[in-house]
């Protein structure tokens, strides 16, 4: 496994440091994940265990764990969302995806209740720099094990303009 996840005091997901995406300009070309899709009821994920748990494998098995862990998810409707591992190389018996663009980013912490909310606030931030949104994704940045170890949930919205 790699040093980054094993030095982690969970043994699972790294502690997250907001500083680094909050309200950034991130540029991607051509970066590699792998692509799954979980299935959900009005937007609450049903099988995302089990979803990463698989790629987990795969990804752990090829030594393809990117160097900076990296989970975007696009909820494209309210029954299910495709997610995007980070990954360092092609994994064998996995959707593989590329994604280039300019991102515009915020870092939210709170329950994923208030992901709403933190939609219109990024809608307004995007605005707010004569921009328009043509993606928007979401970066849970640790497992909910993990975010009530740290006692942080912290989620990224990164919208592709």
């Amino acid at each position: 496994m790699d040093k980054l996840y094993e030095q982690a005091e969970t043994g699972c997901c790294p502690r997250f440091d907001p500083g680094p995406w909050d309200r950034k300009e991130v540029t991607f070309q051509d970066k590699l994940f792998v692509k799954d899709h979980v299935r959900s009821f009005l937007h609450i994920p049903l099988n995302f265990g089990k979803v990463m748990v698989r790629n987990m494998e795969r990804i752990q098995a090829a030594g393809a764990l990117a160097p900076e862990p990296l989970l975007l998810s696009d909820e494209k409707s309210p029954w299910g969302a495709d997610v995007y591992i980070a990954v360092s190389r092609d994994v064998p018996g996995a959707e593989m995806a590329r994604v280039s663009g300019t991102f515009l980013t915020r870092v939210f912490e709170g329950p994923y209740q208030n992901i709403r909310q933190w939609v219109e606030e990024m809608k307004a931030h995007v605005a707010a720099q004569q921009k328009k949104i043509e993606k928007l994704y979401f970066f849970y940045t640790t497992c909910p094990k993990c975010a009530k170890y740290y006692d942080k949930n912290y989620i990224v919205l990164l919208a592709k303009v």
